[in-house]
């Protein structure tokens, strides 16, 4: 359980959301001019215009800070219902490529590696986000089932891999431009609906899928 987690359970003076918000624009600013590996507490505190103490009572580490600014509480919490299984993925992926594009380059996978080398910040990473995930894409595919956009229901798991692997390698593998994740993740789309479900809609006439792969 985090800081911030164990002080709302126990109750106390209510926190001032104006520190939150300081904090969380210090991040992201010093993210976008120091990086990942050389952002500190203390100049986050410093950008903030608030002691290291009132970081503290809200993140223990600096992994679980900026984990907790670029990944708010309700990121995927509302599985989008545009009444197709395709438009429904479009929604979930679009929200996913951007949080993975919009950091400054070099925080996701330097993030990531922390997240996996601490065991109880990589618990808070599946439950807040992997869990969330699995939770949207599970109603979104049930809801196709009972519309009859799929006869056999795909595992969750197995479409997130399918959906998201492919942009997480564009942008931190092959140093793509995310300005071009527009159309790889309709690419995605058309690919991953021809393996799990040859009933849903079908792609629309005269859209380009080559495009991403174009110079």
């Amino acid at each position: 359980m985090s800081a911030r987690e164990q002080a709302r359970n126990q109750g106390g003076r209510p926190r001032d959301s104006r520190v939150d918000d300081a904090i969380a624009s210090a991040v992201r600013e010093l993210l976008s001019e120091v990086g990942y590996t050389r952002l500190t507490m203390a100049e986050v505190a410093a950008r903030a215009g608030v002691g290291k103490a009132a970081i503290y009572r809200r993140h223990a580490t600096k992994q679980e800070m900026i984990f907790d600014v670029l990944l708010p509480d309700r990121f995927l919490a509302v599985p989008p219902d545009r009444g197709s299984l395709r438009a429904d993925l479009a929604a979930v992926l679009a929200e996913i490529a951007d949080s993975l594009a919009l950091p400054p380059q070099g925080t996701v996978p330097g993030l990531l590696a922390d997240i996996h080398a601490d065991p109880a910040l990589r618990e808070r990473f599946d439950e807040k986000y992997l869990g969330v995930q699995h939770h949207t894409l599970t109603e979104i595919l049930d809801r196709a089932a009972a519309r009859g956009e799929l006869t056999t229901r795909p595992d969750p798991a197995t479409l997130n891999a399918l959906l998201v692997g492919p942009v997480f390698a564009w942008l931190f593998l092959l140093s793509e431009s995310p300005a071009q994740l527009p159309a790889l993740t309709s690419t995605l789309l058309d690919a991953a609906l021809a393996l799990i479900s040859p009933e849903a809609e079908p792609p629309v006439p005269g859209r380009t899928n080559s495009a991403p792969f174009d110079a």
